[in-house]
C-alpha cells in the first residue's frame, strides 16, 4: 500500500472495528535494531511484532507474529516515517479480527 488514503481504505475493508472504535488489537513490538546514518539523515529498522487480541468473549491471545522493517529519514530537522514492510508468517485465530476470516 501507499499513501495516507490506500493504507486507510484496506483497514476499513479489512478489519473488524468493535463498538469502542478498535479492532480490540493491541501489537507488541520487540528485538528491536536501529541503525542510524546521522550525516545522510536516515535511518532503518527490524523488530519482531506479535499482534495480540482480547473480547470479552475471547481471552487474550497473540493472533499473528511476524518482522517489521522501518526507514526513517530527517526532513526539515524532523524525524519521519515514510516506510514500513510487514511480513507476517505466523497466523492464529483471525476470525475476529479479519473480515475476510471471519467469512471463511
Amino acid at each position: 500500500m501507499r499513501g495516507r488514503e490506500a493504507i486507510e481504505k484496506m483497514f476499513r475493508d479489512t478489519l473488524i472495528v468493535y463498538s469502542d472504535g478498535t479492532p480490540r488489537t493491541h501489537h507488541v513490538t520487540s528485538n528491536l535494531a536501529i541503525e542510524v546514518d546521522e550525516q545522510a539523515g536516515t535511518a532503518v529498522s527490524r523488530s519482531c511484532v506479535t499482534v495480540m487480541q482480547a473480547l470479552p468473549e475471547l481471552p487474550l491471545q497473540p493472533i499473528a507474529g511476524g518482522r517489521y522493517h522501518d526507514r526513517f529519514e530527517r526532513r526539515n530537522g524532523r524525524w519521519c516515517f515514510p516506510e514500513r514492510r510487514v511480513r507476517i508468517n505466523l497466523v492464529g485465530d483471525v476470525s475476529h479480527h479479519l473480515r475476510q476470516a471471519a467469512a471463511l
